[in-house]
């Protein structure tokens, strides 16, 4: 499996989804992973899930929910592999020691460390997601 690029990211979706339309307009897909989020189960799932099952899934309109039952920590790769298969891009909430990506008045600023930031603009991103390493 070809490994997504990884931003964290603060505050909610909403901040991002000017960049993340320009991405999909530009034929990525890109991933919301949430670190910090209480992981809460409609109540139909929350019953199924506590049963001896892999997984409880429901769907319809428009979207699917999963619950695992899970022991210990989230392992960012299992969950790389399990829910963002075929992503350019996953944003996560909630992760310290990833490049941080942030708004810079129309640009976006990604920040991998070291002093190396730089601003660029979605349709820069777009286009530098197409490399092997584009921070």
């Amino acid at each position: 499996m070809k490994r997504p690029h990884l931003l964290a990211v603060e505050g909610g979706a909403e901040a991002v989804a000017p960049l993340v339309e320009t991405l999909a307009a530009a034929g990525h897909r890109v991933g919301w992973l949430d670190l910090t989020a209480a992981a809460e189960a409609p109540p139909e799932l929350a019953e199924a899930s506590r049963l001896p099952l892999l997984r409880a899934v429901a769907v319809g309109a428009g979207r699917s929910v999963a619950v695992k039952r899970r022991r210990g920590a989230p392992v960012l790769d299992d969950l790389l592999r399990e829910h963002f298969l075929g992503c350019r891009l996953v944003l996560v909430r909630g992760a310290s020691e990833l490049p941080r990506l942030s708004r810079d008045g129309d640009l976006w600023r990604v920040d991998p460390g070291a002093g190396k930031s730089r601003s660029r603009t979605a349709e820069e991103l777009a286009r530098d997601l197409r490399r092997p390493r584009p921070w």
